[in-house]
C-alpha cells in the first residue's frame, strides 16, 4: 500500500470491510455457503481417534449444544471452558455465542487457586472440563474449588459430551444475537498481578480474524488452518479459528504442540497455514523427520508473541517453501493490531510488527505529557477503533485506567513508529527501569544479551538502588556445555556495545524462570525474590570473582 510519508507517530485508520456481524451469523453463513465442506478436524495423535464435521454437521451441534445450554441458563450467563484443545471446545465456544451467552476461557494448567479466583470473578454459572490433563484429573481439583465459588451451578465433564448433547429440546428458540453483544471473557495472563477479565464482543473477534486472514493471503475459500495454539488463547479461541471459518476452510484442532504431529496434520490434510510462536517454528523446522513429509501445500506461517529473529524469518520461507507474517496485539484489542504483509522485505517482518490493521489508529505518545512523538522517537503504543474491548469484566476502575473518554486504548507497550506506520516494540511501561532520571528499556538489553553465545535465554528487570533509584539486573538462563563467563566478562562485553547506565550491574544465573499458565515470564516475581533476598533458585555472579557454575545453573 502506498501512502504519503507519516510526519508524526500517528497513523490514521486504513478503510477496511468492517461486518456488524455475530458468531452464530459467521458460521450460518459457511453452512449456507459450504454445507458439504469438511470444516472442523479433532486432530488426535492416533489417527484412530481423529473426528471430522462438515459445515453442516457443525452447525447442527453447535445449535444443539446451544439449545441444552438454554434449558439451564440464561442469556448473558457465564459459561466456562477449562480443558486443552478439542473439537468439543470449539463446538461448545461456537453454542455459547449462540445461545447469548459468555465463554470464560480457562486455561487448563490452572490450579485451584487460579481457577478459584476466575470462576468467582466471571461470577460463572457452568464450567465444562476435560477429565484428564497431563496427568492431573482435573476433576480432583474443581471438588476442591467448586464449593468456594457459590455461583457456580452446575460441572460437566466433555469426556460425556454426547450425554449432554442429548438432552438439547427442538422446540427451544435461540436468542437473537447483536454484533457488539459480549461473547467472550479473556483474562490476561497476570504477569504483574492479578489477572483482569477482558470482556470482547462478537464483531470485534470476527472481523479481526477475518482481516488478519486477508492481509496473510489466507482469505481464499478452501484453506486449511492446522491449530496448536490454545483455545482459551485469543490466538486459538478467536484469530486462527474464526479466519478460517470466514474463509469456508477447514479448522484442524490439534489437543497440544507436537511437532511431529503438527508435520503429520499438514502432510495428511493439506495444510496451507497456521500459527505458530517462534520457538514452534524452530521446532517444526529442526524435527529430524521434516524431510520425509509433504509439505508442498503450507503457503503462509504465522507468527508472533515474541521477537522474530530475520534469520529465523529467511530459515522459514526457504525451507518451507512458503510466505511469513508477524502479528502482533493484545486480548484487550480481540487481538491483533498489527501485522506485516507476505511481501514485507524479510528485515521489516524481523524489525517491526509491521503497519496497524485496517480501520485502526494508532498513536505513540509520550509517557509524561501524553503527547504524539516524532517519527523515530519511543513512546507507549495507543489504538482506537472497533476493535477496543467493552470493559475489564466488573473491574470499572481498571477500565478508566485502561480507556480513555475518548476511546483510545493504552497498549502498556513501548515502541517507535517509521514514517511508513511500520512499528517496532522496545519494552513494556511497567517493565521501564528509570536509573538516576535515564529510562532504560529491559528488551533492548535482553535483545543483546540474546546475542552473546553462553547465554540461552535473559530477562532484565529493575531493583531499588539508594544512590539511583533503581539499577538494572540480568537473570540468565545458560546454555549446556559452555563455560559461563564471569560477571565480570559479562560486563565488559555489554559495555562494548550499549552505554554505561544500560549495563547491568547485577547478574543472576538460573535455571527456570518463574511463568504464568499462559507462559509468560513473570518479571515482577523474579524482581521481588531479589528485592527480598528470596533467591535459592538464583546464583548470584559477583563481579570481583570468577562465576562458578552449577550442573543445575547449567541444565
Amino acid at each position: 500500500m502506498s501512502r504519503e510519508p507519516l510526519t508524526e507517530s500517528y497513523w490514521p485508520k486504513e478503510a477496511g470491510e468492517i461486518r456488524e456481524i455475530t458468531l452464530p451469523e459467521l458460521l450460518r453463513g459457511a453452512a449456507a455457503a459450504k454445507p458439504d465442506q469438511l470444516a472442523l478436524v479433532h486432530g488426535a495423535a492416533d489417527p484412530a481417534e481423529r473426528r471430522e464435521w462438515t459445515y453442516a454437521e457443525f452447525l447442527a451441534d453447535a445449535e444443539a449444544a446451544a439449545r441444552a445450554l438454554l434449558a439451564r441458563y440464561q442469556p448473558g450467563d457465564r459459561i466456562a471452558i477449562w480443558a486443552p484443545n478439542s473439537a468439543e471446545w470449539v463446538i461448545l465456544q461456537q453454542a455459547i455465542a449462540m445461545a447469548g451467552m459468555i465463554v470464560v476461557a480457562a486455561n487448563p494448567a490452572y490450579r485451584s487457586s487460579e481457577l478459584e479466583y476466575m470462576l468467582k470473578q466471571s461470577q460463572a454459572k457452568a464450567l465444562f472440563y476435560a477429565g484428564e490433563y497431563r496427568g492431573t484429573q482435573l476433576r480432583d481439583i474443581l471438588d476442591e474449588v467448586a464449593p468456594t465459588t457459590p455461583e457456580l451451578k452446575d460441572l460437566y465433564c466433555l469426556d460425556r459430551w454426547d450425554d449432554f448433547l442429548s438432552t438439547a429440546a427442538s422446540e427451544t428458540a435461540l436468542p437473537t444475537v447483536a454484533p457488539r453483544d459480549p461473547v467472550q471473557i479473556q483474562y490476561t495472563s497476570g504477569t504483574t498481578g492479578s489477572p483482569k477479565g477482558a470482556l470482547l464482543h462478537h464483531m470485534g473477534i470476527v472481523n479481526e480474524a477475518t482481516l488478519v486472514g486477508e492481509r496473510a493471503g489466507n482469505a481464499e475459500a478452501g484453506g486449511v488452518c492446522i491449530n496448536a495454539m490454545p483455545m482459551y488463547h485469543i490466538g486459538g479461541g478467536a484469530v486462527t479459528e474464526l479466519q478460517t471459518i470466514s474463509a469456508h476452510g477447514t479448522y484442524v484442532v490439534v489437543p497440544t504442540f507436537d511437532p511431529a504431529l503438527i508435520l503429520e496434520l499438514f502432510e495428511t490434510y493439506s495444510g496451507t497455514h497456521g500459527l505458530f510462536v517462534p520457538t514452534m517454528l524452530l521446532a517444526l523446522l529442526e524435527h529430524p523427520d521434516r524431510a520425509a513429509h509433504d509439505l508442498s501445500s503450507i503457503t503462509t506461517l504465522w507468527t508472533g508473541a515474541a521477537p522474530v529473529p530475520e534469520a529465523l524469518i529467511r530459515r522459514v520461507t526457504e525451507e518451507f517453501g512458503c510466505r511469513t507474517t508477524i502479528l502482533f496485539g493484545q486480548t484487550e484489542m480481540h487481538g491483533v493490531t498489527h501485522q506485516t504483509r507476505v511481501t514485507d522485505s524479510p528485515q521489516d517482518q524481523a524489525n517491526s510488527v509491521g503497519q496497524p490493521v485496517p480501520e485502526l489508529e494508532v498513536k505513540v505518545v509520550d509517557l509524561l505529557s501524553n503527547e504524539v512523538v516524532p517519527i523515530g522517537e519511543q513512546g507507549e503504543i495507543l489504538c482506537r477503533g472497533y476493535q477496543v474491548m467493552l470493559e475489564y469484566f466488573q473491574n470499572p476502575q481498571a477500565t478508566k485506567a485502561t480507556i480513555s473518554d475518548d476511546g483510545w486504548l493504552r497498549m502498556g507497550d513501548i515502541g517507535v513508529m517509521d514514517d511508513r506506520g511500520f512499528v517496532k516494540i522496545t519494552g513494556r511501561v511497567k517493565e521501564m527501569i528509570i536509573r538516576g532520571g535515564m529510562n532504560i528499556y529491559p528488551r533492548e538489553i535482553e535483545e543483546l544479551l540474546f546475542d552473546h553465545p553462553a547465554i540461552s535465554e535473559a530477562v532484565v528487570t529493575g531493583v531499588p538502588h539508594e544512590k539511583w533509584g533503581e539499577e538494572v539486573a540480568a537473570v540468565l538462563r545458560l546454555k549446556s556445555g559452555l563455560k559461563m563467563p564471569s560477571a565480570a566478562e559479562l560486563k565488559g562485553w555489554c559495555r562494548e556495545r550499549i552505554a554505561a547506565h544500560k549495563t547491568p550491574a547485577r547478574w543472576y544465573v538460573t535455571a527456570n524462570y518463574p511463568m504464568t499458565a499462559s507462559g509468560k515470564i513473570q518479571k515482577y516475581i523474579l524482581a521481588k525474590n531479589i528485592i527480598e533476598g528470596e533467591t535459592e533458585d538464583l546464583i548470584e555472579l559477583q563481579l570481583d570473582l570468577p562465576a562458578q557454575v552449577s550442573k543445575e545453573a547449567s541444565a
